[in-house]
């Protein structure tokens, strides 16, 4: 399995601490978020290779960082240097694919997002499945509803319907930035896009493809801190205490 690493964005909420800097790599506590990640999902040893997939202008940035550590880490440059030319979270995971010619399944994650809870349930429970699989959480704001996307399920978690940003939300189950995908559903990824799938959030593939084949939603057991703004960094920063 291989691990990709969204991580191509610009944050430009968080200027000016990431005018020259990539959000994925500030530190909270004691690591940086990839940092994080990556030590937690490397406790199962199932993801034998992790691409973080970067804009030109901080490439540089990720690869000193791989640089520190032990894992087989590869930075993939998509090329884009301003937040109004980037190509989009769905083209840069076909982007990484091509470059790489990956063929197997993928655990596709947001480099910004913190976790107490570790990845590694979400992957054996889509191990489980034998399927493609997202999270899911419950979200009780409105507000937030319609900034996300949200998905409809059945009792067996199977989705039923799955959209992002819609200004008619049917359930309050929203869906992180973090996606399962076997090989076969990752090789879709093209088609989606070709028949016209949301490329700008990663989500828009996984709605496309829940309606080609069967994918799953897993609840999360636990919390997710989503860093948006200098605020909710500095919030991050006093409250965020690990992995339970």
């Amino acid at each position: 399995m291989k691990c990709l690493i969204l991580a191509a964005g610009y944050a430009t909420r968080l200027y000016p601490l990431t005018e020259n800097f990539p959000k994925p790599l500030l530190e909270v506590g004691s690591k940086t978020i990839l940092d994080w990640l990556v030590d937690d999902i490397d406790t199962l040893g199932a993801v034998d290779g992790y691409v973080v997939i970067s804009n030109h202008k901080f490439a540089r940035h990720f690869e000193e960082w791989a640089a520190t550590r032990s894992e087989k880490i590869t930075v993939v440059d998509d090329n884009t240097s301003t937040n109004e030319t980037r190509l989009g979270a769905v083209r840069d995971i076909q982007f990484a694919i091509d470059k790489l010619n990956i063929d197997d399944d993928m655990l596709v994650i947001a480099g910004d997002n913190l976790l107490d809870f570790s990845l590694t349930h979400f992957i054996k429970y889509a191990q489980s499945k034998n399927a493609s699989c997202i999270m899911r959480y419950y979200e009780p704001e409105f507000d937030r509803l319609l900034k996300c996307g949200v998905v409809e399920i059945d009792g067996n978690d199977k989705i039923l319907s799955m959209t992002e940003k819609s200004p008619t939300p049917k359930t309050h189950w929203c869906c992180p930035p973090f996606y399962f995908y076997k090989k076969a559903d990752a090789g879709l990824i093209k088609a989606g896009i070709e028949a016209g799938c949301g490329v700008d959030a990663p989500g828009s593939f996984a709605a496309w493809l829940s309606e080609k084949t069967d994918v799953y939603a897993y609840e999360m057991p636990g919390r997710r801190y989503d860093i948006g703004n200098l605020e909710s960094y500095e919030k991050v920063k006093s409250e965020y205490k690990g992995i339970c």
